[in-house]
């Protein structure tokens, strides 16, 4: 995840630059003045009790402010990190950012300050009283704001500046010359995100094929379970005894073998930027299980790709190939053939439906020469990527 806090005094420009940077990067958005400003509005119990403290410049309850961003970080859960506007604002909630944080298993990149000078801020914020009606920006308000801002705030910059995540940046000039200061800021600081594709099709869709291509093409780990498994089974082991009778009837292997030969390949290559799931998940079950087992290394499924062929061409792809030196045990008969086509049918279906459930979906048809079914998949992985960065 990418988790910025936009900091400044009242009047900064956090709001202008914070849309930018949402559009941007995909973030969710977290104002706290915003969400207040919301339940106040709404006329909710938490904003009746808010409206007398933010209309005198005072500061609302933590415990308040960390239930309204909980709530929204939950109603949220396709983004690809977090943009604070306005919070935290004391040392105490830049300690329950740091709790919040780590219970999401992330952590805060940066706190981007935007420096403006005292009276630039007065003139910016009696301009925005005038036409944007908010009441708690009169003149009077305004200097217990930032009077505020100066006693409570600031000594949040010197918690992040310890920690060597604070980077403050001229808050005057044009917002164009001010926001690419701020992506600077951010490109330097973001970790990379592991792109991670899960490829599904009938079998004999080329997944195999293409997953090769596809991870050569854009410097990812290619695991394919199957592999992974006949080389158990060629090499004698324990795992390769106990999956043998599945593989030979192209049943799915109880969930457990492939989670250990999935977790071990993932820890073989820290340094990937990202995977290429073929054969897993097969069931929704196993949907969860590759969703859990990333999520402990701090990653995620950025999309499934299914390669649609028809169950027509499966056949005749999976019967072509028993006559190869690449047949399978399960290619070897029609009765088998259609015990996997029937396989996929019932258990692997509900995998893309839960997919695409989450906005992870998309598809190639995969019937063509096998250079165009690489271009397509490699327009629609590009997209994935471009848009996950």
């Amino acid at each position: 995840m990418l988790n910025i806090a936009l900091f400044g005094p009242p009047g900064a420009g956090k709001g202008t630059q914070s849309k930018k940077l949402l559009e941007k990067y995909n973030l969710t958005y977290i104002s706290t003045g915003d969400m207040l400003r919301s339940e106040i509005a709404e006329g909710t119990a938490l904003g009746n009790k808010a409206k007398s403290i933010i209309e005198s410049g005072g500061l609302v309850d933590d415990e308040l402010i960390v239930q309204l961003i909980e709530k929204k970080i939950k109603t949220n859960p396709k983004s690809n990190g977090i943009l604070f506007d306005g919070f935290p604002r004391t040392v105490v909630q830049a300690y329950i950012l740091e709790g919040l944080l780590l219970k999401l298993n992330t952590s805060l990149n940066a706190m981007i300050s935007l420096e403006v000078p005292e009276e630039e801020l007065i003139n910016r914020l009696l301009l925005r009283a005038k036409t944007s009606g908010r009441s708690d920006d009169t003149l009077e308000v305004i200097k217990v704001r930032l009077k505020e801002y100066e006693e409570k705030t600031k000594p949040v910059a010197k918690f992040y500046a310890e920690k060597n995540k604070y980077f403050p940046l001229k808050g005057v000039g044009k917002i164009d010359d001010i926001f690419n200061n701020i992506v600077n800021v951010i490109e330097m600081v973001k970790e990379p995100i592991k792109t991670n594709i899960v490829l599904l099709g009938k079998p004999g869709s080329g997944k195999g094929t293409q997953g090769n291509l596809l991870a050569k093409e854009f410097g990812l780990v290619y695991i394919s379970t199957g592999k992974l498994l006949r080389q158990e089974i060629a090499e004698g082991t324990e795992i390769g005894k106990i999956a043998k009778p599945y593989m030979d009837k192209g049943e799915i292997v109880p969930d457990e073998i492939p989670i250990q030969l999935i977790e071990r390949k993932i820890k073989e290559n820290p340094q990937a930027k990202g995977f290429v799931f073929k054969g897993f998940p097969r069931t929704i079950v196993q949907a969860y299980i590759l969703d859990g087992l990333l999520e402990r290394e701090n990653m995620s499924i950025s999309a499934l790709i299914e390669m649609k062929i028809s169950t027509l061409e499966a056949v005749k792809r999976l019967s072509e190939r028993a006559k190869t030196e690449k047949a399978r045990p399960y290619d070897a008969s029609t009765e088998l053939i259609v015990n996997r086509l029937e396989q996929y049918k019932t258990k692997t279906l509900p995998v893309i439906d839960y997919y695409k459930n989450l906005g992870k979906y998309t598809s190639v048809r995969a019937e063509g020469p096998e250079r165009e079914v690489f271009k397509a998949l490699e327009h629609e992985l590009s997209n994935i990527m471009e848009y996950n960065y």
